[in-house]
């Protein structure tokens, strides 16, 4: 049990502490997609190993994923881009510093 109550100003610098980081890791996360983007089929098996139970709308979006390397790239009549826009889209379930790091990653991937 917390020795302190909800609400309390150690809550609320927790949570501005969270922020920060997210935020400094977004950041770092633009700037090294820009110089080294890693492979699609490798950010989707980071997906698969940490987001238990993926939402069943994403999963066809994330196993295309797994066949392609770069955004620019096509499965079937898809445009890359498309795939990673519509896998954002159904990912909006997935929580976690790990799914806001991946989320950010891909997000900053579509801004080329």
């Amino acid at each position: 049990m917390p020795d302190y109550e909800p609400g309390s100003a150690d809550d609320i610098a927790q949570l501005l502490e969270d922020e920060a980081t997210y935020a400094r890791q977004t950041r770092a996360v633009a700037e090294e997609s820009k110089t080294t983007p890693r492979p699609l089929y490798e950010i989707a098996a980071e997906i698969l190993a940490t987001w238990k139970n993926v939402y069943f709308g994403a999963v066809p979006y994330l196993e295309a994923m797994f066949s392609l390397d770069k955004i620019t790239d096509n499965y079937f009549m898809d445009d890359g881009d498309d795939i990673v826009r519509y896998f954002l889209s159904n990912a909006a379930s997935w929580r976690g510093t790990d799914a806001r790091r991946i989320k950010a990653e891909l997000k900053a991937m579509l801004v080329r």
